[in-house]
């Protein structure tokens, strides 16, 4: 569930917490730009925004303190599974690329690069991160795990040729996306992750939450 605090502290604690690698070169995209840069890839043009910035329907999809799954759940009316792209475990956090999909049609509806405190996870969700299968919003649900999610920023991204396979894109078009950070009820944060959407088709409007 939800924490009580207000926005304005988790943030100051983001800021003020050893949650920021020191080989962040972008850190309103961070973990992105860590992975890409053990990957050895150049980050995509990425072009930092205000909230306000954020066309609709992106605005109403990133421009919020909530966790992604539920979010995109509610907006698609189905709920999601992931795909990992490359994940690995380093100095006791686990860092993926994933791909979420909506469950029966496959449609993938985010890109996202993850680092997870698996420390500060119980141990029932931290077998089920570890089972690559769920998103980290439905594990806090299901083990009703406090927390808070902070979006830290948001971004227009120019997708390279990894981006584009994994969102099915058939030509670089601009996405959006944010950077958040999900905290615990002692303000450590869970996660960061940078959240990349797919374009929005004319007739993919909100249909209200999956049964």
């Amino acid at each position: 569930m939800p924490l009580a605090g207000t926005t304005a502290e988790l943030l100051d604690m983001s800021h003020t917490s050893p949650s920021q690698s020191a080989a962040t070169v972008a850190p309103h995209v961070y973990p992105l730009d860590d992975l890409y840069s053990r990957a050895g890839l150049p980050l995509p043009l990425i072009e930092p925004l205000a909230g306000a910035q954020v066309p609709e329907p992106y605005r109403s999809l990133l421009v919020h303190q909530r966790d992604m799954t539920s979010t995109l759940e509610n907006f698609h009316g189905a709920e999601i599974h992931l795909n990992i792209v490359s994940s690995e475990e380093r100095g006791g956090f686990y860092f993926r690329e994933v791909a979420l999909h909506l469950d029966g049609s496959e449609r993938p509806v985010e890109f996202g690069a993850n680092r997870v405190s698996l420390a500060l996870f119980p141990p029932r969700a931290r077998r089920l991160i570890l089972d690559e299968r769920l998103p980290l919003g439905r594990i806090l649900k299901d083990c009703d795990i406090e927390h808070a999610a902070v979006a830290r920023g948001f971004f227009r991204l120019h997708p390279d040729a990894l981006i584009c396979r994994v969102l099915l894109l058939a030509q670089p078009v601009p996405l959006y996306g944010r950077k958040a950070t999900i905290f615990d009820p002692q303000r450590r944060p869970l996660s960061e992750v940078a959240e990349i959407l797919p374009p929005v088709l004319p007739g993919q409007a909100a249909v209200g939450p999956p049964q």
